[in-house]
């Protein structure tokens, strides 16, 4: 049986080891650090939303795992903007529905929390499918710190309309350390 579970302190090293395994799995062992070194930091940070660390469990194991945590665009809008990463699902698990269902049931908590709108770095077949659209067509672009693979790999998506407005700017990482 699958449930979806806000962060609850019997997961937290569970959850860094999940993370840590699929990224290494999926790029190297390299990002697989790097990804568990982020989530450490994002709990540390006052942009933290612990309702928001969100787990796919089956049989109470973490199968699957996305965060959502408050982010800032030129030191404004954190009161609105969420930023989604990492996202993880056990390797053996992919393609079977479980990232859609986290991610799905996070928008509806970020919006019941009186978020509008959330950005993602990745591949956009991946998230094209959740609405998100490229976010330089909102005028967010990535700073020139922010190396992407392509400019369309940087996403929005409103959790409410005109959820963006009003929004725009140069996205950087440099609160993480990890990132940097």
């Amino acid at each position: 049986m699958r449930e979806i579970t806000a962060m609850k302190p019997e997961y937290l090293q569970a959850s860094l080891d999940l993370v840590e395994q699929v990224f290494t799995e999926h790029e190297n062992a390299g990002e697989g650090k790097l990804v568990r070194r982020l989530v450490e930091e994002i709990r540390s940070k006052k942009y933290y939303l612990p309702g928001l660390e969100l787990l796919m469990l089956e049989d109470s194991a973490p199968v699957g795992y996305a965060m959502f945590s408050r982010f800032h665009i030129g030191g404004r809008h954190d009161e609105r903007l969420l930023l989604l990463s990492p996202v993880a699902v056990r390797t053996d698990r992919q393609r079977q529905g479980i990232s859609r269902e986290l991610i799905e049931y996070g928008f509806v908590k970020a919006r019941e929390l009186g978020f509008t709108a959330v950005l993602v770095e990745g591949n956009p077949a991946n998230y094209r499918a959740r609405g998100f659209v490229t976010s330089v067509d909102h005028g967010i672009v990535a700073a020139p710190s922010v190396h992407l693979p392509h400019p369309g790999c940087l996403m929005v998506k409103e959790l409410t309309p005109g959820g963006l407005c009003g929004i725009t700017g140069e996205v950087e990482y440099s609160v993480y350390g990890a990132l940097c």
